[in-house]
């Protein structure tokens, strides 16, 4: 059993997190202890596992985006086959989001609607609201813009992955039309690739111990108690998440591939683990890339190429999050939404997911630009807040499962192709 466990990442992460949760549970009724738990110098240092990890990731993540892209894309070996695998990648992208957001507001108005707001509802100090009046076509355009277009030194600095991808896409295809197909630069790229996937590698051993001190802290701090009023909203997320992870995403993978729903989530299983216990896309992301070559046999160019611009680009329980969420706030403030409206929160939920922060919680911000976009008062965050923190969890570790099933359907059609 012992030695099962050792060459099986899932389980020793399914392992980590069922002993977290045991010691987290007993801990507090059988020893003695008269100050919190949160204030003992022995949980400070189990949530080391977790800073240690999480920093390490975010230490080299875009990096790893950086050189994996600039790999993938020299090693396609012509603007035309760029092209081609390019366009293939949006076309599966958009795909899967218009049905996450098809999904989650079809079944939000399909649902009884529910009981406006009786009491005013305040928004905290530290939580920072856009300004209505700065939010249209344009000035969300140039937002995008913005944060796309800055030095890429200072994109690594601040993990601005948007950036890191558009610089990347720019120069490797500059050094595809001026350079030879077998110049020092592409071999230089690959070298610092193998030697920052031999680092990432060490990093991932250290995943277990990152997921117990994770499940450990969720558990002591007693976050499940979070849910309370909101517990219809999150059971109808939760249940149009999983729709689209289990059913969904595995069905498209099996109608352009033909692989089987349990070969998938074996193959898979590692990195969602580790997207449900961080609830971050970007930290996933080595992980995502070793599972997509060596469990599911993509090529290194395909993988190379879609998981780091899908850990940028494609959001899929994200985007459904917020279409659910934009109907279920617009009824609490009693917002009679239009067909406009409603396309609004379509258009606004495809957009706002692009680029958002692989990071826990990286939604938010976009949440709002929905909720502007279809007429909700920006206060409607404060009650999303509630609840968000725990279903973050869930669409993240779908948002990991879009871009694996991705990875797989264009590498297939690129097989096809050749």
């Amino acid at each position: 059993m012992l030695s099962t466990i050792k060459r099986s990442l899932p389980l020793q992460l399914l392992t980590a997190a069922i002993m977290a949760w045991f010691f987290a549970t007993i801990i507090p009724t059988v020893a003695n202890i008269t100050e919190p738990v949160t204030e003992q110098a022995w949980y400070q240092l189990i949530l080391l596992g977790k800073t240690t990890y999480i920093g390490l990731l975010k230490m080299i993540i875009g990096l790893v985006v950086m050189l994996s892209l600039m790999q993938g894309i020299t090693n396609i070996g012509s603007t035309l086959k760029l092209k081609t695998l390019g366009v293939s990648t949006l076309i599966f992208y958009s795909l899967t989001s218009i049905i996450a957001i098809s999904l989650g507001l079809g079944a939000a108005l399909l649902m009884p609607e529910w009981q406006p707001l009786v009491e005013p509802v305040t928004v905290a100090d530290h939580i920072r609201l856009i300004e209505q009046d700065t939010v249209t076509g344009s000035s969300i355009t140039a937002k995008l813009l913005a944060m796309a277009l800055v030095n890429p030194f200072s994109a690594l600095v601040n993990g601005n992955l948007l950036a890191i991808v558009l610089f990347s896409l720019l120069f490797s295809v500059s050094l595809l039309l001026s350079l030879p197909p077998k110049h020092v630069v592409f071999d230089v790229i690959e070298g610092l690739n193998k030697g920052l996937n031999k680092l990432v590698q060490g990093i991932i051993r250290l995943a277990p111990i990152a997921v117990f001190a994770i499940v450990f802290e969720f558990t002591i701090r007693g976050n499940t108690g979070l849910f309370g009023q909101l517990a219809l909203f999150a059971l109808l997320v939760f249940v149009l998440t999983l729709i689209h992870g289990l059913i969904v995403l595995p069905t498209l993978a099996k109608i352009f591939t033909g692989i089987k729903f349990s070969t998938l989530f074996k193959a898979i299983s590692a990195p969602l683990a580790m997207a449900f216990a961080t609830s971050s896309s970007s930290a996933t992301l080595p992980l995502s890339m070793q599972a997509a070559e060596k469990e599911l046999g993509i090529s290194q160019s395909t993988s190379s190429f879609v998981l780091p611009l899908g850990a940028v680009m494609n959001m899929d329980g994200t985007a459904l999050f917020e279409g659910v969420a934009a109907i279920f706030l617009a009824q609490l403030f009693g917002i009679d939404l239009s067909t406009t409206g409603i396309v609004m929160i379509f258009i606004m939920a495809m957009v706002s997911s692009v680029g958002a922060p692989g990071m826990p919680s990286g939604s938010m911000s976009g949440m709002q630009l929905v909720m502007l976009a279809a007429g909700i008062p920006l206060e409607g965050i404060a009650i999303l807040l509630i609840i968000e923190r725990p279903l973050d969890t869930f669409r993240t570790a779908v948002n990991v499962e879009g871009d694996l099933v991705a990875a797989l359907v264009v590498d297939k059609w690129q097989q096809n192709k050749s």
